[in-house]
Order: structure tokens, then sequence, then C-alpha cells
């Protein structure tokens, strides 16, 4: 089995994406995307995507990117920039994209946009790697 393979078999397992409704699109060397179709529980009380939707997909995507070098990471540290909402209905992307590995850290972005191309959201992840030497 690749590690492409192996990848999407621990997203589609994973019970807090399927809980958020969260997909892995597509996974390779350094860049992973995911999607997510806006259901009525991703929204907040006045209708637009609630923001913990984007940053958890955010997460999602930065740390399969992480993990594309078949190691394990941790979040170690965030910053996600809010710049649009997301309505109901949307199709919402989020591509983490690693800039930067070091021995024990992965430096990762991520866009977040609707399928009209629109940026929701960027931000950087900081990974941990939980792996022994």
């Amino acid at each position: 089995m690749s590690l492409e393979e192996d990848l999407a078999e621990l997203c589609a397992a994973n019970a807090f994406m399927k809980y958020n409704h969260i997909v892995l699109k597509s996974v390779e060397r350094d860049r992973a995307v995911m999607e997510l179709t806006v259901q009525d529980e991703s929204l907040n009380p006045y209708g637009m995507v609630h923001g913990g939707a984007l940053y958890t997909m955010g997460d999602c995507a930065a740390g399969t990117a992480a993990r594309s070098n078949g190691r394990r990471y941790v979040t170690l540290a965030s910053n996600l920039n809010f710049l649009r909402s997301g309505m109901p209905g949307d199709v919402i992307q989020a591509v983490g994209t690693v800039r930067r590995r070091g021995k024990t850290t992965c430096y990762v972005t991520v866009d977040i946009s609707n399928s009209e191309g629109t940026l929701l959201a960027s931000g950087n992840f900081t990974f941990f790697c939980i792996d022994e030497n």
C-alpha cells in the first residue's frame, strides 16, 4: 500500500473528520486537499460557516500534508486569519502545503477557499514530530 493510500485510509477512519463532514480529496508529498460541503451543523448562529469548521479543515489539511513524509505529527502552534465567511451549500476546500521540514518540526501554510475560488481563510501551522528517533 502506498503512503497516499495509507493517509487516505487514516483520514477515512478519522471520526472527528467524519463528524465534521470533512473528506480528503487528494494527497501527495508535501500537499493535501480537504473538502467540506457545508451542512447545517457547519453554521454559526448567524447562518454563516462557523470559524471552527474552517479551522478544523485547515488543521486536517495541514496535518495530512505534514504526514505525507510518512512520519507522525501533532499540532504545535497555528494561526488562521478569517477573511470571508462561507455560506450554506458552499463546497469549501482547504489546501495544506509544506513550506519547511526540520528534524522535529514541520511548517505548513493553508489556504481555504469556496468553489468560486474566493479565499475564506489563510494561515500557518507548525507541527511537532512524535516519532521516536
